[in-house]
């Protein structure tokens, strides 16, 4: 039996699927007052709450890196990530929280990858943003340097770059050589709009999906993903098989 097909009770189409079988999120902006995601330690544990009660056990959060908006670093990073996990140990919440991040593509991006100083998740996965606009130049080039260096990229939310809507055919080509392609589960809901939401989609019947992630930047996201757990599109996409549980 496929594992995902657990995901489903015999009590028929009305009933949610549970998130719980993916144990893990692996794109959100909870590090407190650093990205435009959570802007306050009591929005991150507010949010952390709700991913427990959504029935994920670990939630990889992702800040972004982006040399002209966002200067964050390690160091940033992982700072805030231990004042987030103090406050969860201080109030007794069980969920595992780990930090990576979701770096845009852009000139600084090369020389982090030459001096292996990318933060990544399960060890070598790096997470990566495009702009959502237009095709970056050498984004070829770029997986070619993850890949070489020893590197698993990850592409953020494939379907909300509207130079590809209409299409997959990049998503398969890209998968072919061994990148990752992460789908924000929101995307299924129309919250970014239809022609996302079509795309997303088109990545579900053809299976071109290795992650699922919430890209959770405040609590509303969560609830709205709640409210879509029993629509017949998220009952196809879970149908697929993910990586986010092996996490």
């Amino acid at each position: 039996m496929n594992f995902f097909s657990k995901l489903f009770s015999t009590k028929g189409n009305s009933e949610p699927v549970d998130l719980s079988l993916l144990k893990t999120d692996i794109h959100s902006h909870l590090i407190p007052g650093i990205d435009d995601g959570s802007q306050s330690l009591d929005d991150s544990i507010a949010m952390l709450y709700k991913f427990k009660e959504l029935g994920y056990k670990k939630v990889i959060t992702t800040p972004h890196i982006m040399s002209d908006q966002y200067r964050n670093t390690p160091e940033i990073i992982y700072a805030g990530l231990e004042v987030v996990r103090a406050e969860l140990k201080r109030i007794n919440l069980d969920i595992e929280i780990e930090a990576a991040a979701e770096y845009f593509f852009d000139e600084t991006l090369f020389e982090k990858i030459k001096k292996k100083e990318l933060m990544t998740f399960n060890g070598n996965h790096v997470l990566v943003e495009f702009s959502f606009f237009s095709m970056p130049q050498g984004e070829e080039n770029l997986f070619f340097e993850l890949l070489t260096n020893g590197y698993q990229p990850v592409l953020a939310h494939f379907e909300r770059y509207s130079f590809l809507h209409g299409s997959i055919e990049k998503a398969i080509e890209w998968r072919n050589k061994g990148i990752y392609i992460q789908m924000n589960l929101n995307s299924l809901s129309g919250h970014y709009g239809p022609e996302v939401k079509r795309q997303a989609e088109k990545l579900i019947q053809a299976g071109a999906i290795d992650l699922v992630g919430t890209d959770c930047h405040r609590i509303e996201h969560l609830l709205l993903l709640e409210k879509q757990l029993s629509s017949s599109n998220f009952k196809k996409l879970f149908e697929l098989n993910f990586k986010n549980n092996q996490l």
